[in-house]
């Protein structure tokens, strides 16, 4: 019998057009910049980590008025903190519903003065998700033959800006020790698992939703850890964390999640097909099983949005003590670290920490 756990923020309905999130995209943005200081008994020095990104950085829950404190950010925030005895300054610049130039425009090149702190250690973004969920909800509604043109540009328009992305950071953030950009996974994964209403030009029958999405996601996924090699980043990947088993469910002698991360020097044609090839260990993220017989519930009921542990804070500044001792992070890994989508990211970035300050 699976033991499932199911973590979930608040998610208070609000009127607000744009604030309602689903598989489809948000109707508009909302900016939800947070900065929130995680002080140490005893520390002496202060670092920062600057986040830019859409709702999975700001932590969203379904408000305009508040956020996960414990999104990946603060998560690796909090990780930092540990391995160097410092307070660790979390920044998060991010609007929710922002597509992939508006972060790149709006938040890394306009709000730039956050990382050029002389404090600044750690930089991270992440970016494509409303490109790719606006674009899906686009092709869920065709009828006739099927166009496939709006999800050509998302992941054309996806690919531009990450790269300016990685080229602004570089240009900005001179004193950081790490710079990294996670991937994204793929929410939804098992509604989209039905036939389109359109139908394909060369075959004349509808196709699966999910077969024709996850190779544009596959390739997005390469791009972004391609590119991170290039531009001297670290590439978190969310989407074998998310996406994968904590063990080998096919028996082919690799842990699941292994099995589909990012390889260095492989071909995005390569890495495609591997991806697709492995279908069959792939995990609609609700249901994230850490070993045959236990999972945890990694996304809200939006179905879209990462569970998190702890709290939710609001949209400004403060401060908080550690939510783990010392003791309780064994390995680089607190208490809580595969039980929610936050947790699981916020480790997943840390492993990209510096070694020092």
């Amino acid at each position: 019998m699976s033991l499932r756990f199911n973590l979930r923020g608040a998610t208070a309905a609000c009127a607000l057009a744009t604030t309602v999130v689903s598989s489809a995209a948000f109707a508009s943005t909302i900016n939800q910049n947070t900065s929130w200081t995680i002080n140490r008994s005893g520390a002496t020095s202060t670092y920062r980590v600057v986040a830019y990104g859409d709702s999975i950085f700001a932590g969203y829950n379904g408000s305009l008025f508040s956020v996960a404190r414990r999104a990946g950010p603060y998560a690796a925030g909090e990780y930092l903190g540990n391995k160097w005895n410092a307070n660790i300054e979390v920044v998060r610049r991010t609007k929710s519903g922002a597509k992939a130039d508006d972060i790149y425009n709006n938040k890394i090149v306009a709000e730039r003065s956050y990382m050029q702190s002389a404090n600044t250690r750690v930089v991270m973004f992440e970016m494509c998700g409303n490109d790719y969920l606006q674009a899906r909800s686009a092709f869920k509604d065709q009828t006739g033959t099927c166009n496939y043109s709006g999800l050509d540009t998302a992941l054309a328009n996806c690919t531009t800006y990450m790269e300016r992305g990685m080229q602004a950071i570089n240009q900005y953030a001179t004193a950081a020790k790490a710079k990294i950009i996670m991937n994204i996974y793929y929410p939804g994964y098992n509604a989209d698992n039905v036939q389109t209403s359109c139908k394909d030009a060369s075959t004349g029958a509808s196709v699966n939703r999910r077969d024709k999405f996850l190779p544009y996601l596959a390739k997005s996924n390469w791009r972004a850890c391609n590119l991170a090699a290039t531009y001297g980043f670290k590439c978190a990947d969310s989407f074998a964390e998310m996406m994968a088993s904590d063990y080998d469910s096919n028996g082919d002698g690799q842990i699941d999640v292994d099995a589909i991360r990012w390889r260095a020097g492989e071909s995005e044609a390569a890495y495609v097909a591997r991806i697709v090839s492995l279908k069959g260990t792939l995990r609609d993220s609700n249901t994230h099983y850490v070993n045959s017989t236990t999972s945890f519930d990694y996304l809200q009921s939006d179905d879209t949005h990462p569970t998190y542990y702890k709290s939710t804070i609001g949209t400004g500044s403060g401060s908080a003590a550690p939510d783990f001792t010392d003791a309780q992070i064994v390995g680089g890994k607190n208490t809580e670290w595969n039980k929610s989508g936050h947790e699981r990211s916020g480790w997943s970035i840390s492993t990209y920490n510096p070694a020092a300050p």
